[in-house]
């Protein structure tokens, strides 16, 4: 017999492999070197783990000559431009990137296309810190394309060298149709080696669709900031869902919300620890929803090693002869289990 209230519980959800290097990045750093760490930008856009990791020693800057000279900084998860790579060498910086490979590939693919001297038309959101990255690689051939409705406003100098490349963090549902959208404009569009969308994305995006159709709520913990988090929640009303929320964590829950509701689903953006979903839970079980069924769409299992600046210190560090790898990973910087 179905419970009279449940919450659906998406699986995956949470950390993607990205994510989880980047936080284990700051925190082993912080406790290699001591503090502080200088982080450029959000090391991952959540508020929570931000603040945690403020609380252990690192600093957030936005630009890096906030960063004194000869200091360490990290760069965050969501890549940045050669430029920024340049300044850091000026300040004498030791740095550590933390992007994530599926970022880096995106960039590497712009460099690609603007030395075969493509016009890149970039999906992605203006202003996004991803996008600010990529862009930088090939600044004269990017253009940034938001959305089909900006695809009018395309201008390239050869409709017949035009390539398109993605923000990692978008609808896969709408980034589908931007390119069909540009495709009819430019017949010749060349597409990138590999799908762009982070699997990540794409898995919890797959995930939430399931559940939303079998729940009139769907809750999705994550932050404003958090584009990904952002897109579930457009994904879950796309997909049948009556209401869909985004929560930075429990205290964001509105009772009223539950008002003649049955069933929750409920899932987190790729940057939000598992422990602020339980959170939800715990407080959606103080309204009645205490039956909670697990659904699992797609089973994850990359990981992705740690910096190679970082592994070496560790190496000759306090924790010589562990490799640094995330979670326990000791063979490349992309596999699977």
């Amino acid at each position: 017999m179905t419970p009279t209230r449940r919450v659906l519980l998406a699986k995956p959800r949470g950390y993607c492999a990205g994510v989880d290097r980047a936080v284990e990045t700051v925190e082993r750093a912080l406790e290699l070197y001591g503090a502080p760490i200088y982080v450029r930008k959000q090391i991952v856009h959540n508020t929570h783990v931000v603040k945690t990791l403020e609380a252990r020693g690192a600093i957030f800057v936005d630009e890096t000559e906030e960063v004194p000279e000869g200091s360490i900084v990290v760069f965050s998860a969501h890549g940045v431009a050669p430029v920024v790579h340049d300044e850091a060498r000026r300040r004498s910086l030791r740095t550590i990137d933390a992007t994530c490979p599926l970022v880096t590939k995106v960039h590497k693919e712009a460099v690609r296309f603007a030395a075969a001297d493509y016009d890149i038309l970039l999906i992605g959101h203006e202003g996004h810190e991803e996008v600010i990255g990529t862009s930088g690689e090939a600044p004269e051939h990017i253009h940034l394309v938001d959305g089909p409705a900006d695809v009018a406003n395309v201008k390239v100098r050869d409709p017949e060298k035009v390539a398109w490349l993605s923000q990692t963090t978008l609808s896969v549902d709408e980034t589908t149709a931007t390119v069909e959208a540009l495709r009819r404009r430019f017949p010749k569009l060349m597409d990138p080696p590999s799908d762009d969308i982070c699997y990540a994305t794409q898995n919890r995006q797959v995930a939430i669709k399931e559940i939303a159709a079998r729940a009139q709520l769907v809750l999705v913990v994550g932050s404003e900031n958090s584009s990904n988090s952002k897109r579930l929640v457009e994904v879950a009303l796309e997909a049948g869902a009556e209401a869909a929320y985004l929560v930075d964590d429990a205290s964001f829950l509105e009772p009223t919300w539950l008002a003649g509701v049955t069933t929750v689903g409920v899932t987190s953006g790729a940057s939000v620890p598992d422990d602020l979903v339980r959170g939800v839970l715990d407080a959606l079980a103080e309204h009645g929803f205490g039956h909670v069924d697990e659904v699992e769409s797609v089973r994850e299992h990359m990981i992705f090693k740690l910096p190679p600046e970082l592994r070496r210190d560790l190496r000759a560090g306090p924790d010589a002869g562990q490799d640094g790898g995330t979670r326990g990973d000791v063979r490349g910087d992309l596999r699977t289990r």
